[in-house]
């Protein structure tokens, strides 16, 4: 008996232990940003990688990383990739 309740709690905690919630962002409003979307620039990503926002609907910064160029709807969320773009990337 004692040896199932333990077994519970250990599967039970390695569950949430792997559950990954999305990054809470908040956006930093910028005085350098610009308050137009960028237009005609063919991106990798239909979503921003960091918040998951639409790409198409608010591109207002871009990065290339391995020739591919990713699209992010501020420039905290492309500083963010930045940090660490293998976690991000697309494969």
């Amino acid at each position: 008996m004692k040896s199932k309740i333990i077994i519970t709690a250990l599967l039970s905690m390695s569950l949430f232990s792997c559950a990954q919630e999305a990054p809470k962002v908040k956006h930093k409003k910028s005085m350098s940003s610009s308050k137009e979307n960028i237009k005609n620039v063919k991106v990798v990503n239909a979503e921003d990688p960091i918040c998951n926002m639409k790409t198409a609907e608010f591109l207002k910064d871009t990065v290339v990383y391995k020739n591919k160029t990713y699209g992010f709807c501020s420039v905290y969320c492309k500083d963010e990739f930045k940090k660490n773009p293998e976690k991000y990337a697309q494969k």
